[in-house]
């Protein structure tokens, strides 16, 4: 069996087009009003209004960011006469939001210390 290091390398795409779409998956987790939403949508379908009052931003907010993680297949909307439902798609999603938990953690104090990374995400 190989090193950390050689087995974590496998694991990444072999074209620079697939990194890209990689690196995208993670950009749409890198907000943390999509990280509070998504969070929230794991326990059961809630609706758009549930949302607002979970985390506390305006409509037209909360919809752009659930319209975020509807098109990259995070969550998925349910229409039911005027109203608009959210629920998450992969039981998977579960999983990596407690993995990333974990992880940031375990590895507060850097992540927390860390300068090249601002506190919304953006590279510095």
């Amino acid at each position: 069996m190989g090193s950390a290091t050689e087995q974590a390398a496998t694991l990444l795409p072999d074209s620079g087009d697939q990194v890209g779409v990689l690196a995208k998956f993670f950009r749409a987790l890198g907000d943390p009003t999509r990280l509070r939403l998504l969070e929230f949508l794991l326990d059961g379908e809630h609706s758009v209004s549930d949302c607002v009052a979970h985390v506390g931003l305006s409509q037209g907010r909360v919809s752009t960011h659930l319209a975020c993680l509807a098109d990259c297949g995070y969550v998925r909307a349910r229409r039911h006469g005027r109203w608009n439902y959210y629920c998450v798609t992969d039981p998977r999603v579960a999983e990596l939001v407690t993995l990333a938990r974990a992880l940031a953690t375990d590895n507060c104090a850097a992540l927390s210390g860390c300068e090249r990374i601002d506190a919304a995400g953006d590279s510095a």
